[in-house]
Protein backbone atom coordinates (compact mmCIF):
# COMPACT_ATOMS: atom_id res chain seq x y z
CA UNK A 1 0.00 0.00 0.00
CA UNK A 2 1.33 3.25 -1.15
CA UNK A 3 -0.30 6.64 -0.50
CA UNK A 4 1.68 9.47 -2.70
CA UNK A 5 1.11 13.20 -1.96
CA UNK A 6 2.54 15.35 -5.40
CA UNK A 7 3.25 18.44 -5.18
CA UNK A 8 3.54 20.68 -9.33
CA UNK A 9 5.31 24.09 -9.59
CA UNK A 10 7.48 24.26 -12.12
CA UNK A 11 6.08 27.05 -13.67
CA UNK A 12 2.35 29.43 -13.58
CA UNK A 13 0.30 26.02 -11.95
CA UNK A 14 0.49 25.30 -8.35
CA UNK A 15 -0.97 21.81 -8.22
CA UNK A 16 -1.33 19.36 -5.58
CA UNK A 17 -2.50 15.56 -6.70
CA UNK A 18 -2.80 12.39 -3.89
CA UNK A 19 -1.97 8.83 -5.55
CA UNK A 20 -2.91 5.60 -4.18
CA UNK A 21 -1.43 2.01 -5.46
CA UNK A 22 -1.36 3.89 -8.84
CA UNK A 23 -4.64 5.30 -8.93
CA UNK A 24 -4.92 8.78 -9.32
CA UNK A 25 -7.56 10.12 -6.09
CA UNK A 26 -7.74 14.14 -6.88
CA UNK A 27 -5.33 16.17 -9.26
CA UNK A 28 -6.10 19.90 -7.87
CA UNK A 29 -5.03 22.87 -10.02
CA UNK A 30 -4.82 26.74 -9.69
CA UNK A 31 -4.11 29.07 -12.26
CA UNK A 32 -2.55 32.28 -12.62
CA UNK A 33 -4.11 34.73 -14.60
CA UNK A 34 -2.00 37.74 -13.27
CA UNK A 35 0.42 36.72 -16.42
CA UNK A 36 -2.15 37.24 -19.40
CA UNK A 37 -1.54 41.75 -19.37
CA UNK A 38 2.09 41.03 -19.39
CA UNK A 39 2.28 38.74 -22.79
CA UNK A 40 3.92 35.45 -21.14
CA UNK A 41 5.24 34.60 -16.71
CA UNK A 42 6.38 37.34 -14.90
CA UNK A 43 9.17 34.54 -12.54
CA UNK A 44 8.56 36.90 -9.60
CA UNK A 45 4.58 37.36 -9.91
CA UNK A 46 4.67 33.58 -10.54
CA UNK A 47 6.47 32.77 -7.26
CA UNK A 48 4.12 34.81 -5.03
CA UNK A 49 0.99 33.23 -6.56
CA UNK A 50 2.33 29.85 -5.55
CA UNK A 51 3.07 30.79 -1.99
CA UNK A 52 0.02 32.15 -1.95
CA UNK A 53 -2.00 28.75 -3.66
CA UNK A 54 -0.01 25.83 -1.86
CA UNK A 55 -1.71 25.47 1.28
CA UNK A 56 -5.15 26.19 -0.27
CA UNK A 57 -4.27 23.55 -2.96
CA UNK A 58 -2.90 21.02 -0.72
CA UNK A 59 -5.99 21.27 1.60
CA UNK A 60 -8.03 20.84 -1.27
CA UNK A 61 -6.32 17.67 -2.59
CA UNK A 62 -6.49 15.79 0.55
CA UNK A 63 -10.08 16.58 1.35
CA UNK A 64 -11.12 15.62 -2.74
CA UNK A 65 -9.18 12.51 -2.29
CA UNK A 66 -10.75 11.46 1.52
CA UNK A 67 -6.89 11.39 2.56
CA UNK A 68 -5.27 12.09 6.00
CA UNK A 69 -1.98 13.75 5.84
CA UNK A 70 -1.39 10.78 8.68
CA UNK A 71 -1.96 8.16 6.24
CA UNK A 72 0.91 9.29 3.34
CA UNK A 73 4.04 6.96 2.76
CA UNK A 74 5.90 9.91 0.82
CA UNK A 75 5.95 13.34 -0.59
CA UNK A 76 7.11 13.74 -4.04
CA UNK A 77 7.45 17.31 -6.06
CA UNK A 78 9.03 18.52 -9.27
CA UNK A 79 12.58 19.44 -8.77
CA UNK A 80 13.52 20.57 -12.34
CA UNK A 81 13.63 22.09 -14.87
CA UNK A 82 11.61 25.03 -14.44
CA UNK A 83 11.54 28.90 -12.82
CA UNK A 84 14.01 28.86 -10.06
CA UNK A 85 11.70 30.72 -7.93
CA UNK A 86 8.77 28.79 -8.84
CA UNK A 87 10.67 25.52 -8.03
CA UNK A 88 11.83 26.50 -4.63
CA UNK A 89 8.49 26.93 -3.41
CA UNK A 90 6.79 23.46 -4.04
CA UNK A 91 10.32 22.00 -3.17
CA UNK A 92 10.84 23.37 0.25
CA UNK A 93 6.97 23.05 1.35
CA UNK A 94 7.50 19.21 -0.24
CA UNK A 95 10.89 19.11 2.20
CA UNK A 96 9.35 20.60 5.32
CA UNK A 97 6.23 17.82 4.48
CA UNK A 98 8.38 15.09 4.13
CA UNK A 99 10.78 16.08 7.54
CA UNK A 100 7.55 16.88 9.75
CA UNK A 101 5.76 13.45 8.99
CA UNK A 102 9.47 11.70 8.29
CA UNK A 103 8.04 9.91 5.17
CA UNK A 104 10.30 9.46 2.02
CA UNK A 105 10.97 12.38 -0.55
CA UNK A 106 10.88 11.62 -3.99
CA UNK A 107 12.34 14.17 -6.16
CA UNK A 108 10.53 14.20 -9.95
CA UNK A 109 11.71 15.52 -13.63
CA UNK A 110 8.80 17.80 -14.97
CA UNK A 111 9.73 15.80 -18.71
CA UNK A 112 9.64 12.73 -17.23
CA UNK A 113 6.09 13.13 -15.14
CA UNK A 114 4.89 14.47 -18.67
CA UNK A 115 5.79 11.14 -20.40
CA UNK A 116 4.38 9.11 -17.87
CA UNK A 117 0.99 11.10 -17.93
CA UNK A 118 0.05 8.26 -20.58
CA UNK A 119 0.56 5.36 -17.39
CA UNK A 120 -2.54 7.71 -15.03
CA UNK A 121 -5.60 6.31 -16.83
CA UNK A 122 -6.52 3.03 -19.04
CA UNK A 123 -5.93 2.35 -21.64
CA UNK A 124 -1.99 2.34 -21.26
CA UNK A 125 0.51 1.63 -23.50
CA UNK A 126 2.84 -0.81 -23.24
CA UNK A 127 6.08 -1.27 -23.04
CA UNK A 128 8.88 -0.34 -24.32
CA UNK A 129 6.69 2.46 -25.85
CA UNK A 130 7.77 5.80 -28.15
CA UNK A 131 6.47 9.67 -26.85
CA UNK A 132 6.69 12.79 -28.68
CA UNK A 133 6.98 15.55 -25.55
CA UNK A 134 5.69 18.92 -27.02
CA UNK A 135 5.48 21.92 -24.08
CA UNK A 136 6.10 25.57 -24.48
CA UNK A 137 9.94 25.23 -23.37
CA UNK A 138 10.89 21.46 -24.99
CA UNK A 139 10.19 18.77 -27.65
CA UNK A 140 11.46 15.80 -27.69
CA UNK A 141 10.65 12.01 -28.67
CA UNK A 142 11.23 9.79 -25.86
CA UNK A 143 11.94 6.22 -25.82
CA UNK A 144 10.20 4.73 -22.78
CA UNK A 145 11.71 1.43 -21.93
CA UNK A 146 9.88 1.01 -18.27
CA UNK A 147 8.84 4.00 -16.15
CA UNK A 148 11.89 4.30 -14.68
CA UNK A 149 13.82 4.06 -18.03
CA UNK A 150 13.82 6.55 -20.51
CA UNK A 151 15.93 7.61 -22.99
CA UNK A 152 15.53 11.00 -25.16
CA UNK A 153 16.68 9.84 -28.90
CA UNK A 154 15.50 13.27 -30.63
CA UNK A 155 14.67 16.76 -29.54
CA UNK A 156 14.55 20.24 -30.23
CA UNK A 157 18.16 22.24 -31.28
CA UNK A 158 16.55 25.74 -30.70
CA UNK A 159 13.41 26.50 -30.22
CA UNK A 160 10.34 24.05 -28.60
CA UNK A 161 6.87 23.40 -30.88
CA UNK A 162 4.92 25.57 -28.00
CA UNK A 163 7.09 28.79 -28.32
CA UNK A 164 6.06 28.50 -32.29
CA UNK A 165 2.97 28.35 -31.58
CA UNK A 166 2.84 30.88 -29.03
CA UNK A 167 5.30 33.25 -30.73
CA UNK A 168 3.46 32.97 -34.12
CA UNK A 169 0.21 34.14 -32.16
CA UNK A 170 2.14 37.25 -30.64
CA UNK A 171 2.83 37.95 -34.63
CA UNK A 172 -0.64 37.78 -35.02
CA UNK A 173 -1.81 40.04 -32.28
CA UNK A 174 -3.31 37.15 -30.27
CA UNK A 175 -3.44 37.64 -26.52
CA UNK A 176 -0.79 35.25 -24.19
CA UNK A 177 -1.12 32.35 -24.30
CA UNK A 178 -1.66 32.43 -27.80
CA UNK A 179 -0.94 28.46 -28.33
CA UNK A 180 -4.75 27.71 -27.95
CA UNK A 181 -5.95 30.52 -29.70
CA UNK A 182 -4.43 29.08 -33.11
CA UNK A 183 -5.74 26.10 -32.51
CA UNK A 184 -9.43 28.03 -32.42
CA UNK A 185 -9.11 29.32 -35.28
CA UNK A 186 -7.08 26.60 -37.35
CA UNK A 187 -10.29 25.09 -37.14
CA UNK A 188 -12.35 27.47 -38.95
CA UNK A 189 -9.24 27.85 -41.80
CA UNK A 190 -7.83 26.67 -44.50
CA UNK A 191 -4.42 24.97 -43.60
CA UNK A 192 -3.23 24.70 -47.84
CA UNK A 193 -4.02 27.93 -47.91
CA UNK A 194 -0.42 29.88 -47.18
CA UNK A 195 3.06 27.23 -47.03
CA UNK A 196 5.46 27.71 -44.48
CA UNK A 197 9.02 25.68 -44.93
CA UNK A 198 9.96 22.65 -43.34
CA UNK A 199 13.16 22.51 -41.45
CA UNK A 200 15.36 19.36 -43.24
CA UNK A 201 17.53 19.02 -39.64
CA UNK A 202 19.02 15.09 -39.86
CA UNK A 203 18.35 12.90 -37.29
CA UNK A 204 15.53 12.97 -35.06
CA UNK A 205 16.01 16.50 -33.53
CA UNK A 206 13.99 19.45 -34.36
CA UNK A 207 14.06 23.10 -35.15
CA UNK A 208 11.73 26.05 -34.86
CA UNK A 209 13.87 28.54 -35.27
CA UNK A 210 13.67 28.80 -39.34
CA UNK A 211 9.60 28.42 -39.18
CA UNK A 212 9.00 31.27 -37.12
CA UNK A 213 11.43 33.41 -39.25
CA UNK A 214 9.12 32.58 -42.05
CA UNK A 215 6.12 33.33 -40.63
CA UNK A 216 7.67 36.90 -39.82
CA UNK A 217 8.85 37.67 -42.90
CA UNK A 218 5.68 36.37 -44.06
CA UNK A 219 3.63 38.51 -42.27
CA UNK A 220 5.54 41.85 -42.77
CA UNK A 221 5.52 41.44 -46.68
CA UNK A 222 1.66 40.89 -46.97
CA UNK A 223 0.82 43.58 -44.16
CA UNK A 224 3.23 46.22 -45.82
CA UNK A 225 0.63 45.80 -49.46
CA UNK A 226 -2.72 44.89 -47.27
CA UNK A 227 -2.81 46.63 -43.94
CA UNK A 228 -5.91 44.40 -43.11
CA UNK A 229 -4.29 41.09 -44.18
CA UNK A 230 -4.29 39.38 -41.28
CA UNK A 231 -7.84 39.97 -39.57
CA UNK A 232 -8.63 39.27 -43.09
CA UNK A 233 -7.09 36.05 -43.31
CA UNK A 234 -6.44 34.92 -39.69
CA UNK A 235 -8.25 31.53 -39.32
CA UNK A 236 -6.54 30.00 -42.61
CA UNK A 237 -2.71 31.78 -41.42
CA UNK A 238 -3.35 30.07 -38.44
CA UNK A 239 -4.84 26.81 -40.10
CA UNK A 240 -1.35 26.69 -42.38
CA UNK A 241 0.95 27.99 -39.17
CA UNK A 242 -1.02 25.04 -37.16
CA UNK A 243 -0.42 22.57 -40.15
CA UNK A 244 3.60 23.15 -40.72
CA UNK A 245 3.89 22.43 -36.85
CA UNK A 246 2.00 20.01 -36.60
CA UNK A 247 4.01 18.08 -39.90
CA UNK A 248 7.41 18.77 -38.53
CA UNK A 249 6.49 16.86 -35.29
CA UNK A 250 4.58 13.72 -36.81
CA UNK A 251 7.05 13.24 -39.48
CA UNK A 252 10.30 12.81 -36.72
CA UNK A 253 7.92 10.80 -34.81
CA UNK A 254 7.43 8.52 -37.99
CA UNK A 255 11.20 8.39 -38.56
CA UNK A 256 11.44 7.30 -35.04
CA UNK A 257 8.81 4.66 -34.97
CA UNK A 258 10.37 3.36 -38.18
CA UNK A 259 14.44 3.65 -36.30
CA UNK A 260 13.34 1.94 -33.32
CA UNK A 261 10.57 -0.65 -34.73
CA UNK A 262 8.04 0.44 -31.96
CA UNK A 263 4.48 0.22 -32.95
CA UNK A 264 3.12 1.72 -29.02
CA UNK A 265 3.41 6.12 -29.36
CA UNK A 266 2.31 8.77 -27.13
CA UNK A 267 1.82 12.41 -26.88
CA UNK A 268 2.12 14.08 -24.25
CA UNK A 269 3.22 17.69 -22.72
CA UNK A 270 0.57 21.00 -23.07
CA UNK A 271 0.59 21.03 -26.65
CA UNK A 272 -0.89 17.31 -26.53
CA UNK A 273 -4.00 19.52 -25.64
CA UNK A 274 -4.09 20.83 -29.55
CA UNK A 275 -6.96 19.41 -31.56
CA UNK A 276 -5.11 19.18 -34.52
CA UNK A 277 -1.90 17.14 -32.96
CA UNK A 278 -4.22 14.77 -31.59
CA UNK A 279 -6.10 14.21 -34.98
CA UNK A 280 -2.89 13.95 -36.64
CA UNK A 281 -1.67 11.46 -34.22
CA UNK A 282 -4.77 9.28 -34.43
CA UNK A 283 -4.67 9.38 -38.10
CA UNK A 284 -1.05 8.39 -38.42
CA UNK A 285 -1.73 5.73 -36.41
CA UNK A 286 -3.88 4.20 -38.27
CA UNK A 287 -1.78 4.55 -41.59
CA UNK A 288 0.97 3.40 -39.90
CA UNK A 289 -0.47 0.35 -37.86
CA UNK A 290 0.59 1.97 -34.36
CA UNK A 291 -1.24 1.63 -31.29
CA UNK A 292 -2.08 5.66 -30.38
CA UNK A 293 -2.34 6.81 -26.99
CA UNK A 294 -2.99 10.60 -25.89
CA UNK A 295 -3.11 11.70 -21.86
CA UNK A 296 -6.96 13.90 -20.98
CA UNK A 297 -7.24 17.36 -21.20
CA UNK A 298 -5.97 17.81 -17.15
CA UNK A 299 -2.65 15.48 -17.57
CA UNK A 300 -1.41 17.57 -20.85
CA UNK A 301 -1.26 20.85 -19.27
CA UNK A 302 1.41 21.22 -15.94
CA UNK A 303 -0.46 19.46 -13.33
CA UNK A 304 0.93 17.02 -10.04
CA UNK A 305 -0.85 13.94 -11.03
CA UNK A 306 1.45 13.27 -13.36
CA UNK A 307 3.97 14.20 -10.73
CA UNK A 308 2.09 11.46 -8.47
CA UNK A 309 2.32 8.72 -10.91
CA UNK A 310 5.80 9.22 -11.42
CA UNK A 311 6.69 9.66 -7.41
CA UNK A 312 4.44 6.39 -7.58
CA UNK A 313 6.41 4.17 -9.52
CA UNK A 314 10.40 5.63 -7.77
CA UNK A 315 8.40 4.59 -4.53
CA UNK A 316 8.50 0.93 -5.69
CA UNK A 317 11.66 1.85 -6.75
CA UNK A 318 12.72 2.95 -3.11
CA UNK A 319 14.35 5.82 -4.88
CA UNK A 320 14.24 8.19 -2.38
CA UNK A 321 16.16 11.59 -2.23
CA UNK A 322 17.43 13.70 1.09
CA UNK A 323 16.60 16.82 2.15
CA UNK A 324 19.48 18.71 1.37
CA UNK A 325 18.46 18.03 -2.24
CA UNK A 326 18.01 21.42 -4.06
CA UNK A 327 15.52 22.61 -6.83
CA UNK A 328 17.56 23.13 -10.67
CA UNK A 329 15.72 25.75 -13.25
CA UNK A 330 17.80 22.85 -15.97
CA UNK A 331 18.37 19.13 -15.27
CA UNK A 332 19.51 16.57 -17.54
CA UNK A 333 17.73 13.43 -17.99
CA UNK A 334 18.67 10.79 -15.99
Amino acid sequence: MSTILAIESSCDETSCAICKDGIILSNIIATQSVHEKYGGVVPELASRAHIKNIVPVVDDALKTANCQLSTVNAIAFTQSPGLIGSLLVGSQFAKSLSLSLSVPLITVHHMQAHVLANLIADPKPSFPFLCLTVSGGHTQIVLCESPIKMKVIGETIDDAAGEAFDKSAKLLGLPYPGGPLIDKYAKQGNANRFTFPEPQIPGLNFSFSGLKTSILYFLQEQTKNNPSFINENLNDICASIQQRIISILINKLKKAAQQTNINNVCIAGGVSANSGLRAALEETGKKMQWKTFIPKFEYCTDNAAMIAITGYYKYLNNDFATLDVSASARAEWD
